[in-house]
């Protein structure tokens, strides 16, 4: 039995809807089923893995992996009256069905690799010069995750989203 004021929020979990990856800078994002996370370093394949992201210079924690919620891609399409695509965010892991602005500052887990929260990924106009797409306004405190991967594994489209409640 649930203690009394117990909260049942993230009870169920989030689902991975998409992964997106780009090799170097400002360079096209490429759709995968899966993808390596590697503790410490990000994922396989993608820029900030190597160094390559237009902010890898900037050193601070959560430019391993980025996160957005397929809602709110949605949502600025609506509101921008634009094609908006998952891509267009240059995020790499898109969710459906948990709130990522929760899990700042907490692990969680997606497939079989543990991230932790860092920080609010804010839009930029960097962002919005690449992908063409007016939706800075509209993914204004909505604009996902930036995390690191404390333990490695395997993130696949359909994988389950949910807070590690041993490590919290």
């Amino acid at each position: 039995m649930a203690a009394q004021g117990q909260s049942t929020e993230r009870s169920e979990p989030g689902e991975v809807v998409a992964i997106h990856l780009a090799a170097v800078a400002a360079g096209p994002m490429s759709s995968f089923n899966e993808a390596q996370a590697v503790a410490g370093r990000g994922l396989a394949g993608d820029r900030y893995f190597v160094g390559a992201g237009t902010y890898s210079g900037v050193p601070e924690p959560g430019r391993q992996v980025t996160l957005i919620e397929a809602e709110a891609i949605e949502a600025a399409a609506i509101e921008a009256c634009v094609d908006f695509q998952s891509s267009d965010s240059r995020r790499n892991v898109v969710t459906r069905g948990i709130s990522l602005n929760d899990l700042v500052g907490r692990e969680f887990r997606v497939g079989t690799a543990t991230l932790r929260g860092v920080d609010f990924c804010e839009p930029c106009s960097h962002m919005i010069q690449i992908s063409g797409k007016p939706v800075l306004r509209s993914l204004v405190h909505r604009g996902g995750l930036r995390a690191d991967v404390v333990s490695g594994g395997t993130i696949r489209v359909g994988d389950a989203v949910h807070e590690n409640r041993s490590a919290s």
